[in-house]
């Protein structure tokens, strides 16, 4: 199976196409305009999680619909492919996404960290096992409905989408590049907007079809619920950072996320409070209720587990990073201390640059790849050991 970027040396080349089909709008109008292009396009869903098979049953509103949110899915990825006139295949990826996705979600959470499993669906399921599964029956390229920009040529590169406003380059930064130079990305240069456009204007049922959000491939949720399927509730104290009082009590440190700013059970009338930190062997969650940027800001993290999609040497260069999703390019100069780790520093703190999350670099719009963030710094000391060493040397002095 040749990389696209030798495929695309033949100009006008038709290609065998499986696209992955979702049952939202953006895979629909990714299809349609393959086979407007003149593809040989084939469609396939995923199905990669079973509430009852896997015990989510806390938190899950949808347990007693009379068709489950995975079934109404493929009903509408059907309706779809109909309508376009192409074929659907339907694909089980229920142990994969279990043992490469939620397992390593639910391990990061126990240790106290905030994994992305979006991410590691895109590593570990859509490009992979699904890349896999096509070229065992013959496909020549993969499409999905992500919003990212291929450049094709030797090396391909991956740039920012048009939409900036979608752009889907972070969920992509941890995706093996040879299993991204098998992928079309359709919707690179246009819109959301226009996507509800064209589809409308075929008159596909899922035209108006809200966005997916919550958990990848599971859906929303009441996450301290769900999360109590799989890690039970253990009680601890709650210790504000200023006054280094104990001012509630948590149902299990795990629950939380760094920034956090609602769902404590704090007594009196205080707050509004914000997490800052959590210890897991300690049992004790960190609030404050004034953002002291000692507490919540970082100048200096640690990141391993990268994966490069880009042959740019940025060693010790300056270049843009994203820390979460929804935040603005941070201005960032890295050294690398081998191939997959690297110290970022910042210019100014950021807030809320929180371990198991991803940071995901760019260089002038161009996703370089990404990997994890594993520790953070005020200064030359970690910002946990930092909060740490303020409340257990008051516990025990």
């Amino acid at each position: 199976m040749p990389t696209l970027s030798n495929l695309w040396k033949n100009e006008g080349r038709e290609l065998k196409v499986l696209v992955g089909l979702s049952g939202g709008v953006d895979s629909a109008v990714a299809a349609y305009l393959l086979k407007k292009q003149g593809h040989e396009v084939t469609c396939c869903f995923m199905r990669n999680w079973d509430s009852f098979l896997n015990d989510d049953v806390l938190g899950n509103s949808t347990l007693n619909n009379d068709v489950c949110p995975q079934e109404s899915d493929y009903n509408d990825a059907k309706a779809v492919a109909d309508k376009l006139g192409l074929e659907l295949l339907r694909i089980d990826y229920i142990k994969e996404y279990w043992d490469n996705v939620f397992k390593n979600f639910i391990d990061e959470y126990k240790a106290g960290r905030t994994p992305n499993p979006d991410i590691l669906c895109n590593k570990y399921i859509k490009f992979d096992s699904f890349l896999n599964f096509a070229k065992e029956k013959g496909f020549e390229a993969i499409a999905t409905g992500h919003y990212i920009k291929a450049v094709d040529g030797d090396p391909r590169k991956y740039y920012k989408a048009h939409d900036l406003s979608k752009d889907q380059s972070y969920f992509l930064a941890q995706v093996n590049k040879d299993a991204l130079d098998y992928c079309l990305f359709p919707l690179a240069d246009i819109d959301k907007t226009e996507v509800r456009k064209i589809a409308n204007e075929l008159d596909l049922t899922i035209a108006n079809k809200k966005d997916s959000t919550g958990i990848c491939f599971i859906g929303e949720r009441d996450f301290r619920k769900f999360l109590q399927n799989y890690i039970p509730m253990k009680p601890g104290k709650i210790i504000d950072i200023d006054t280094l009082e104990v001012i509630g009590e948590h149902e299990g440190v795990y629950y939380y996320t760094i920034g956090q700013r609602k769902g404590f059970r704090v007594g009196g009338n205080r707050g509004p409070y914000y997490c800052v930190g959590k210890n897991v062997n300690e049992n004790l969650l960190y609030l404050t209720s004034v953002l002291n940027e000692d507490y919540l800001y970082s100048k200096k993290a640690y990141i391993n587990s990268i994966n490069w999609i880009s042959n740019i040497d940025v060693d010790d260069k300056d270049i843009q990073c994203k820390f979460r999703y929804r935040q603005p390019d941070q201005e960032v100069h890295i050294k690398k201390i081998s191939d997959t780790e690297a110290i970022l520093t910042y210019p100014q703190k950021i807030k809320a640059v929180t371990p198991g999350q991803q940071a995901v670099f760019y260089l002038n719009g161009e996703m370089l790849g990404g990997g994890i963030i594993d520790k953070t710094f005020n200064g030359d000391i970690e910002l946990s050991e930092y909060l740490d060493n303020r409340v257990l040397g008051h516990i025990n002095g």
